[in-house]
C-alpha cells in the first residue's frame, strides 16, 4: 500500500452508522486524510422505520471504498442501543486497529409518514428514535472514552445532531418527537463530556446539519410527507440564507474533518451548524 499523508495520518476513527449516507461519507473523508476506520452499523431493518435501512452489503461497500482510498477498514455489525455490543465493538477495534483517536456518533433514523399512529405506535417510534439517537450516543461515548483516556494522546468526539436540535421540529408523532428530543438531548451530553474529558485533551463537539441528500431523506416516504404543505411548514424550521436546498453528505464530512483535526485543537463544547444559515439569528 502506498504510504498516505494527511491531517489524520496514523489516527483510527470509530464511526457509527457507517454503512451508507453521512457515515460512509465521513469514513471516506477521514480515510483520505490518513485515518483507518472502524465502520459500525446495525446493517438490518428496525421494524418501525418506514424506509429501507442499510444492509451488510452496504457496509461491505463502505469497506471497499475506504480501502480504495488507502485506509484499513474494520466492519463491525452492532446495534448502538446495546451497550454490551458496543463495548465488544471497541474491544474488536483495539485488537485489530490498535487504538481509537476519533469517535463519530453518527447513527440515526427518521420516522416519517406516521400520522394517525395509535398510542402503542407512538410509544414504539419514540423508543426507537431515542434509543438510536440519544441512548446510542451515550453508549458510544461511554465505551470509547476510557480507551482514549488510557492512550494519553487526546482525541476528538463528534456527535451528529441536527438543525432540529437547535430550532425544533415536530409533527405530533412519536418518531419525530423522539428525533427532535434526541437531537436536543445530545447537546447536553456533548457539553457534559466536553467538561469531563477536556483535562485529557479529548475534545467533544456536535454538528448540526440541515437536510442531507442521503437515503434517510431521499426516499418515497419522505417525498410524500413533504408534498403536504402543512408538513413542509413543520419540516422547514427556518429560511435558508444561502441558495442551498439540501446538503451533500460531503458538506458535513468537510466540517467534521476540520473539527477532528489538529487545526481545531482549541475547539471543544461547540454546536457547529452546517445549514446554509437556517439557524442564523
Amino acid at each position: 500500500m502506498t504510504p498516505r499523508s494527511g491531517r489524520l495520518q496514523g489516527k483510527v476513527a470509530f464511526i457509527t452508522g457507517a454503512a451508507r449516507g453521512q457515515g460512509r461519507s465521513h469514513a471516506l473523508a477521514l480515510a483520505r486524510e490518513g485515518a483507518d476506520i472502524a465502520a459500525l452499523d446495525i446493517a438490518e431493518q428496525i421494524e418501525t422505520v418506514p424506509y429501507p435501512m442499510s444492509t451488510r452489503a452496504d457496509l461491505d461497500e463502505t469497506v471497499a471504498l475506504v480501502q480504495e482510498a488507502g485506509g484499513r477498514c474494520l466492519p463491525i455489525v452492532a446495534d448502538v442501543r446495546d451497550i454490551h455490543a458496543m463495548d465488544g465493538a471497541v474491544k474488536e477495534t483495539l485488537a485489530e486497529l490498535g487504538r481509537i483517536d476519533i469517535v463519530l456518533a453518527n447513527a440515526g433514523i427518521l420516522h416519517i409518514a406516521q400520522q394517525g399512529e395509535d398510542l402503542d405506535g407512538a410509544a414504539r417510534t419514540w423508543a426507537d428514535a431515542v434509543g438510536v439517537m440519544m441512548t446510542g450516543v451515550f453508549n458510544t461515548i461511554r465505551v470509547t472514552a476510557q480507551p482514549m483516556i488510557d492512550q494519553g494522546d487526546g482525541g476528538s468526539i463528534v456527535i451528529t445532531s441536527s438543525t432540529a436540535g437547535l430550532s425544533g421540529m415536530l409533527d405530533g408523532t412519536g418518531g419525530i418527537a423522539g428525533y427532535t428530543a434526541s437531537k436536543h438531548g445530545v447537546i447536553g451530553l456533548m457539553r457534559g463530556y466536553a467538561k469531563l474529558l477536556g483535562r485529557h485533551s479529548i475534545r467533544v463537539n456536535s454538528v448540526h446539519p440541515m437536510g442531507v441528500a442521503t437515503p434517510m431523506v431521499m426516499n418515497d416516504q419522505f417525498a410524500q410527507l413533504y408534498a403536504d404543505p402543512e408538513n413542509a411548514k413543520i419540516l422547514d424550521v427556518a429560511p435558508r440564507l444561502l441558495p442551498i436546498n439540501i446538503l451533500d453528505a460531503a458538506d458535513v464530512s468537510n466540517a467534521i474533518v476540520w473539527l477532528v483535526s489538529d487545526d481545531a485543537r482549541a475547539i471543544t463544547g461547540i454546536t457547529l451548524p452546517v445549514d446554509a444559515g437556517v439557524t442564523s439569528p
